[in-house]
Formats: C-alpha cells, sequence, structure tokens
C-alpha cells in the first residue's frame, strides 16, 4: 500500500524536530537543514539525491525519488545519469524494508536496464544495482 506523500508540506513538519539553524556549518550541512524546510512536492532530483545521501528521512524521500526514477530510471539529478538511482539503491536496506513497494517498482526499473545502460554508469555500479536486486 502506498504511503501519502504530503507534498505541500516539509520534513521539519512531517519528521519532527524540527531542526536548528545550523551554526558555522558545512555547505552540505547548510544545504540539508535548507531542504528540510522546502515542501515536498517542490523537492527537485538534486535535492533528493542530496537527502538520500545524506539519509535524511529516507521513508519521506525515497518515495518520491522512486517516482521519478520508474519514469527515468538514469535521470541526472547533478553529477552524471543514474547519479539519483545509485543514491536509490545504496539507501540503507533498513529504509527500504518500511517501504516494499516503494523497493519492488525500484527493483522492476534496474531489471529493465539494458546491459548497455548499466555499462555507461560508474565502475562498480552494477554490482551496486545487483546487490539491491538480490534483498529480500
Amino acid at each position: 500500500m502506498d504511503r501519502p506523500l504530503h507534498l505541500d508540506r516539509t520534513l521539519d513538519e512531517l519528521d519532527p524536530p524540527r531542526w536548528p539553524d545550523p551554526d558555522d556549518a558545512t555547505g552540505l550541512v547548510r544545504t540539508v537543514h535548507g531542504l528540510r524546510r522546502v515542501p515536498l512536492g517542490r523537492l527537485g532530483p538534486a535535492d533528493l539525491r542530496v537527502l538520500v545521501t545524506q539519509q535524511v528521512a529516507p521513508t519521506r524521500i525515497l518515495p518520491l525519488a522512486v517516482r521519478l526514477l520508474v519514469g527515468e530510471p538514469l535521470l541526472d539529478a547533478r553529477f552524471y545519469g543514474g547519479d539519483l538511482l545509485l543514491a536509490a539503491v545504496g539507501a540503507p536496506a533498513s529504509a527500504w524494508e518500511v517501504l516494499p513497494d516503494d523497493a519492488a517498482r525500484l527493483r522492476e526499473v534496474v531489471r529493465a536496464l539494458t546491459p548497455a545502460e548499466v555499462a555507461g554508469l560508474p565502475r562498480g555500479a552494477a554490482g551496486q544495482l545487483a546487490r539491491f536486486c538480490a534483498r529480500p
């Protein structure tokens, strides 16, 4: 069963407590804190990639990433085609355990990739994709 995505709400609202403003922080920390204040429906592919890789509210963010990846698996979120896909399959298994429908959808997406598409991804991607698909 799909979970409501609450696209009009922010992570600060959906994943309390609200994170305080970062003091003397790196650019990445400031970015992540700022993204928690953006309504989910306004998060772009690059924003989702950052939040997934930083493991911020994965049960809220991974379903959004899967929605994009179903339509465009090799989406270039910032660095290269497929970077959002690899970020998503690299999310901890514990996050996917509570999102079985989304995990199944993403496995279908991965299995539909052609060998040439997989070969065009960075070194090690094929193994990462295979490990994700092998998860129960």
